[in-house]
């Protein structure tokens, strides 16, 4: 890969928005998140820095909505590059799993950006449309975890397969009514986020007992706020999974440099 001094666009496409911002000097700056239908303009929306970027590298899990962004993306700006995430490049994280054909991106560039960051065992959470809580040893190397729905999907699945359940969107149960769930949607709305709480609290606690000792706790992901109160996270990293992208094409790079000077 050439050397190139300009800011690198990092994409992550998840199963129902988009967030992208910028990669220079390691750090991700000026991020912006839409759903899938905005991916028109995408880049106009990041601001004048956005337009001297030569490279987008992007990382996806819905391959739909990747033809789409390519499509819109290439249109609006034809003299950048895209390099895809697993694809044209690869994804520097060892592992033992069993079968890692069906990992997704997502997971895996979060665990190795928690892990950069961290540089001791870890516990990835990630709350989005989906929950994931994967494990990173001391070594770096991925063992898995576990996947829930997220909190969407959970009120979603109650109204759908139920007679009498409403339609909810999540929101923040009212904390001066206390634990107890006072009408139906109030229930909902503390059942939901106690089950992503349980979820994460417990699955952490079984990877700490099966590695005999408590790991780095790093979460992300657009609902992740709903577990500040709870006690569990140490860390919050909104753009962990695109920090997984930047670290894979700047290692990329210097493996390139280093073959060059072989």
């Amino acid at each position: 890969m050439p050397e190139d001094t300009r800011p690198m666009i990092v994409a992550a496409i998840g199963n129902t928005r988009l967030r992208m911002g910028l990669w220079s000097g390691g750090e991700v700056t000026d991020a912006i998140s839409m759903p899938h239908a905005e991916f028109s303009g995408s880049l106009d929306r990041m601001g004048p820095a956005a337009a001297d970027a030569a490279l987008c590298a992007l990382a996806t899990v819905d391959r739909e909505a990747e033809e789409r962004f390519t499509a819109s993306f290439r249109n609006a700006n034809p003299g950048v590059d895209i390099l895809r995430i697993g694809v044209d490049l690869p994804i520097p994280l060892t592992h033992n799993l069993e079968d890692a054909s069906t990992l997704g991106r997502d997971r895996a560039l979060s665990a190795l950006a928690a892990y950069s960051r961290a540089q001791q065992a870890c516990a990835v959470v990630d709350v989005g449309t989906a929950v994931t809580v994967d494990f990173v040893d001391g070594e770096g190397t991925f063992h898995g975890g576990l996947i829930a729905p997220g909190v969407r999907m959970m009120l979603a699945a109650l109204h759908e397969h139920t007679d009498a359940l409403p339609k909810l969107d999540p929101a923040e149960p009212d904390p001066a009514k206390g634990p107890f769930g006072k009408d139906t949607a109030q229930a909902m709305q503390l059942g939901v986020r106690t089950a992503v709480a349980g979820l994460v609290r417990t699955g952490v606690e079984r990877f700490a007992d099966h590695y005999d000792a408590w790991p780095q706790v790093i979460a992300t992901g657009g609902d992740a706020a709903i577990l500040e109160s709870e006690g569990i996270i140490e860390h919050f990293v909104p753009d962990l999974q695109l920090l997984g992208i930047g670290l894979c094409v700047d290692r990329a790079a210097a493996s390139a440099r280093d073959g060059a000077d072989d």
